[in-house]
């Protein structure tokens, strides 16, 4: 199990950094789908006592990202074909009305980041980092949106899927593709054309459905 492990035991944040390194190795494939997660071991492993495990745990099942079993524990868990596809659907509803409504207030700022996320994406080479780069690009995009609670939910959509669209992007033409559909969205922001971000970006989403439930498969689980 692949986790960045940190002394917390004199921290006041413990749950939340217990949280935040387990969810990380989830989404981005460190710790496998029906892995266990041992409260004792994580525990031990933070230098911490159980109860922040316990309480990192539940924020987990919360976000779907684990399942805890009367007598068995927390395990993670993974997605169906269904289930990915309404996952993808319900992003496909929600994220291009988040960008229509971020596009009119996007500041310069945001968008010079966007340009620079965007960049990083198209010109990494390393198929580790891409989920990732993905995901912090598509953020971008929404930062200057005041949907807040809609946000949330559009968050802990992508968290369910995030683990799966490195195994997507590395297939056939998919990060090529990805670049392409990246470049169009941002070039629709730049230009403040919100109804042409949100139509790029439900394509897009709509898209990656299409290829995920393709190879779904054959992706690890």
């Amino acid at each position: 199990m692949k986790v960045d492990f940190v002394d917390i035991s004199k921290t006041n944040s413990a749950s939340k950094i217990i949280f935040t390194a387990l969810r990380k190795a989830i989404i981005e494939g460190d710790i496998a789908v029906g892995t266990p997660l041992r409260q004792n071991e994580i525990a031990r492993s933070f230098q911490t006592s159980r109860i922040p495990v316990r309480e990192a745990l539940s924020r987990l099942e919360e976000q779907g990202l684990i399942k805890t079993h009367r007598f068995k524990g927390s395990v993670v868990v993974g997605l169906s074909a269904d289930e990915a596809s309404e996952i993808f659907d319900l992003r496909a509803l929600l994220e291009p009305e988040i960008i229509r409504g971020a596009v009119p207030r996007m500041t310069d700022v945001t968008k010079k980041i966007a340009m620079v996320h965007c960049n990083d994406f198209s010109n990494s080479s390393d198929p580790l980092a891409w989920g990732s780069l993905n995901r912090i690009y598509h953020d971008t995009l929404y930062a200057d949106s005041t949907q807040t609670f809609t946000k949330e939910i559009a968050d802990k959509a992508m968290d369910r899927v995030d683990r799966y669209i490195r195994a997507v992007l590395l297939k056939g033409n998919g990060m090529e593709q990805a670049k392409r559909e990246h470049l169009a969205i941002l070039e629709a922001c730049l230009s403040g054309d919100a109804d042409s971000a949100a139509d790029l970006l439900r394509d897009h989403i709509l898209g990656a459905k299409k290829s995920l439930l393709a190879s779904f498969p054959t992706l690890p689980n």
